[in-house]
């Protein structure tokens, strides 16, 4: 069920965000077997569809025998319990947001991505256990709430509402405990790997276009791929060798899709730190998608909340081995970075591709002028390998160099700067 509010235009046009919607349904094993659209000015407060859409959502359930009703936005507990009165017991309403969430829970691999996924779940569901409450209110003859029994008459439904709540309260605190303990380990495993000083590169992009099967192709690893959303949600981290010679990290982070719910992005939050630690950011754009540049500032928008789109950033224009038309495709895109078209399933343009990431990376290096003495051949290696040299001399107290090298190693140089 979509609903396009005429007041509130949403990034895609109702029709091809419940196609994304039906695709989310296949992923999570749902068949679709209808839909319905309403435009209106505002969402109802009971119902968030007209009362007449309701009837005709009803009608349309009972004569295809579905058994659940998913709608394209994010519902209020309130809508969700109306809805599922105004459509029967047998019935289930689910929003986009917990069909995405039900998706990670499937997916999710790691012990991380798998308390990340509880975490935001319980998180939503816990405004809405009223709907428990409801239930629990009728078997007890309507006493439940104290309504009609006044104080001190509580029936077990409220009983059972309340030490739900409680449990999942608990359930939550234990979740961040251990997910902050898994941060400190994470932040320790970072810092380590910084002081290899590998420069990193963090391949984000709209899910399904393609980021996966681009760090396959760039490293020769054999990460999930899936013609499917959210196929793959835990980060994996692979070394790929540069044309230049030097190694760098590239790094598969979860999709971005529009109207990503704010409890994925919040518990998601530690893996997602991995982009805000990158030197660069590189942008998989499925350029054949119709809705290329609306993916392209739905992933732009996801970048600013998590305050990251500051980095510099490479786009990679990805499947261009099924483009028509090459250059009318790019010139319609309006990008605001450098970018190659590619094909991460051909190969193609991967070269042209890689050259465009080193280019940015250099940009990063810091200008540095040290004298390592001979015995120091461990520097002199790191030197060439993280940095650039523009110079070497020999001397009779050791190796002048002059070059750049990324901000993060000058402090490993700095004993070695001439006096």
């Amino acid at each position: 069920m979509g609903v396009e509010l005429r007041d509130d235009p949403a990034l895609l046009p109702v029709e091809d965000s419940l196609d994304e919607l039906t695709r989310l349904a296949d992923t999570a094993g749902i068949d679709v077997v209808g839909q319905a659209i309403q435009r209106i000015d505002k969402p109802n407060s009971a119902t968030y569809i007209g009362s007449g859409k309701v009837e005709e959502v009803k009608l349309l359930v009972d004569e295809l025998q579905a058994d659940v009703v998913i709608f394209d936005d994010e519902l209020s507990p309130r809508h969700q319990r109306e809805l599922e009165e105004a459509f029967g017991e047998e019935v289930k309403v689910v929003d986009r947001t917990a069909l995405i969430l039900d998706i990670f829970g499937q997916h999710a691999q790691t012990r991380e991505g798998q308390l990340q996924v509880e975490l935001a779940q319980l998180e939503y569901r816990l405004p809405r256990l009223t709907r428990m409450w409801t239930h629990l209110a009728r078997q007890a003859g309507g006493r439940a709430g104290g309504a009609t029994g006044g104080v001190g008459l509580r029936g077990p439904g409220e009983t059972q509402l309340e030490t739900d709540r409680r449990e999942i309260n608990r359930r939550i605190a234990q979740i961040k405990d251990e997910l902050d303990a898994v941060r400190a380990h994470r932040e320790r495993h970072r810092a380590k790997r910084q002081q290899t000083e590998l420069q990193v590169v963090a391949i984000v992009g709209y899910t399904n276009a393609g980021k996966s099967t681009l760090l396959n192709k760039l490293s020769g690893a054999d990460v999930l791929t899936a013609d499917m959303l959210f196929a793959t949600l835990d980060p994996t981290t692979r070394k790929v060798n540069m044309p230049g010679g030097r190694e760098v990290l590239f790094t598969d982070t979860v999709g971005f899709i529009q109207k990503l719910p704010t409890q994925i992005v919040a518990a998601f939050r530690a893996t997602l730190e991995e982009i805000g630690d990158a030197d660069i950011l590189l942008h998989v754009v499925d350029v054949t998608h119709p809705n290329a540049a609306e993916q392209i500032e739905a992933v732009e928008d996801t970048l600013a909340e998590l305050e990251v789109d500051h980095l510099p950033l490479v786009i990679a224009l990805n499947k261009a081995d099924q483009l028509i038309d090459r250059e009318a495709t790019v010139r319609d895109l309006d990008l605001s970075a450098s970018a190659a078209l590619v094909s991460a399933k051909t190969g193609q343009g991967i070269d042209e591709l890689l050259i465009l990431i080193e280019a940015a990376m250099v940009q990063l290096l810091q200008p540095i002028e040290i004298l390592l003495p001979y015995e120091r051949g461990d520097l002199l290696s790191l030197f060439y390998e993280r940095g650039q040299v523009d110079e070497e001399k020999h001397t009779g107290d050791g190796v002048h160099l002059f070059g750049r090298v990324p901000k993060r190693l000058i402090p490993v140089f700095e004993a070695y700067r001439p006096a």
